[in-house]
């Protein structure tokens, strides 16, 4: 996922001076990259910051064991977020010499947060609604979307390399990381079956909308929109700037993973019966959205499994 080219400038200036947890420190204006890299196995090793991070695995694994959640497996594409003070102990299984474990770790102002959460609560306000988002009080443990991973990259790029324009270039994209990671716990907050969130919020009614009528092909963005007793226009913007996704785009790609199960468990199942039976109206709609979700055809999904 993390190119060496990427991290080429860091390999030549850090300095290794342990094999478990080594720590490179990059600092800008309101924040503090820190770079951890692990060259064997090791298990039991506690970490504590004195103040919100963000960390993002870059390769390897870990086995993370956090207070308030199952011990899970930590994974290139993922980040968990961490109050200041919240201890965590971690496992490396697969650390060596040759591949060594990385994971960054991202430490930003408590203001600057604060700031940037306060301007997205504003931004995703309905009324009184949707507007006590928070990123720091508790531990959560995220699954990046590609954005998110373009732009961890792209931090990374920039804190290793001396640019006149590096603190104010870094400056907006920890803005946009907070606000995507917002959107990120939001949705998964809307989604989970065990929020109250899908009673109390209009947007959490609709998700619960969205999963109770999924099949069906009168589905739409006015449907959606009528059940949020919005308008269409203001219901797109809402749900997007809250959720990081256009509604057609979360309802299309809810119908893919309910085709991607249909297609496994029933395997005699023609792909055109699928596509209807997801809620499609067109074949080679249902086509192209498929491919552009998963990168590969039904047809081609089908055979793979």
């Amino acid at each position: 996922m993390f190119s060496d080219k990427i991290l080429q400038n860091h390999k030549q200036n850090r300095k290794l001076t342990t094999l478990v947890e080594q720590k490179t420190t990059y600092n800008a204006a309101y924040s503090e990259l820190n770079i951890f890299e692990t060259h064997k196995v090791a298990s039991q090793v506690s970490l504590t910051f004195d103040f919100p991070v963000i960390a993002s695995m870059i390769k390897g694994k870990k086995h993370m064991h956090l207070e308030g959640m199952p011990s899970f497996d930590f994974l290139p594409g993922e980040s968990v977020i961490m109050p200041s003070g919240a201890p965590m102990v971690i496992d490396f299984p697969v650390a060596s010499m040759e591949n060594p474990t990385q994971c960054l770790a991202l430490g930003i102002d408590e203001h600057k947060i604060q700031e940037v959460v306060g301007k997205f609560n504003d931004f995703t306000a309905i009324e009184s609604e949707n507007n006590q988002w928070s990123l720091d009080e508790n531990t959560s443990h995220l699954l990046h979307d590609e954005d998110v991973n373009v732009l961890v990259h792209r931090l990374i790029q920039t804190f290793v390399t001396n640019t006149n324009s590096k603190d104010v270039l870094l400056d907006l994209m920890i803005q946009e990381l907070v606000v995507r990671l917002l959107q990120t716990k939001a949705k998964h907050l809307l989604i989970s079956s065990k929020s109250s969130l899908t009673k109390d919020s209009r947007m959490g009614a609709v998700i619960q909308y969205i999963k109770d009528n999924l099949t069906k092909r009168n589905l739409s963005v006015d449907v959606l929109a009528d059940k949020a007793c919005m308008s269409a226009s203001h219901f797109h913007r809402k749900f997007k700037n809250t959720l990081g996704i256009s509604p057609i785009d979360y309802l299309n790609s809810e119908k893919i993973k309910f085709s991607k199960r249909l297609i496994k468990d029933r395997k005699d199942l023609p792909l055109n019966e699928v596509a209807f039976l997801s809620g499609f109206n067109n074949v080679s709609y249902f086509n192209r959205k498929f491919k552009e979700f998963e990168q590969l055809t039904p047809s081609r999904y089908k055979r793979s499994i």
